[in-house]
């Protein structure tokens, strides 16, 4: 594969995924789409040029607003009411809390049961 081609990947498949994320929070999929779009051109405008290296099986840290999430989620508020406080669906916090569970785990610690 050419390098044109493989930036041609890339930037989609940001597109594809951002999209698909946004979709799975809640967002109505023709604006997900536009959203995906949208975050590929800033990448593409922003780091256009540069080279990259992406490590792999690489955590990241939970955003502010997953973080609030959570706290909330801890505190005792139910699915229904962190939907309507974030703007949110019920299944969307549950897929936001689900994903932000395996992210914070330790990948060092083993389970123990």
């Amino acid at each position: 594969m050419n390098m044109k081609a493989r930036r041609s990947a890339f930037y989609r498949l940001i597109a594809e995924t951002a999209a698909r994320v946004a979709a799975s929070l809640g967002l109505p999929s023709d604006h997900a789409d536009h959203v995906g779009c949208a975050i590929a051109d800033e990448i593409a405008q922003e780091m256009g040029g540069q080279v990259l290296s992406f490590p792999k099986d690489d955590r990241y840290q939970l955003s502010a607003r997953e973080q609030e999430i959570m706290a909330v989620r801890t505190a005792g508020a139910s699915f229904a009411e962190i939907a309507k406080r974030f703007g949110m669906t019920e299944n969307g916090v549950r897929k936001l809390i689900k994903r932000a569970q395996s992210r914070s785990d330790d990948p060092d610690q083993p389970d123990l049961f």
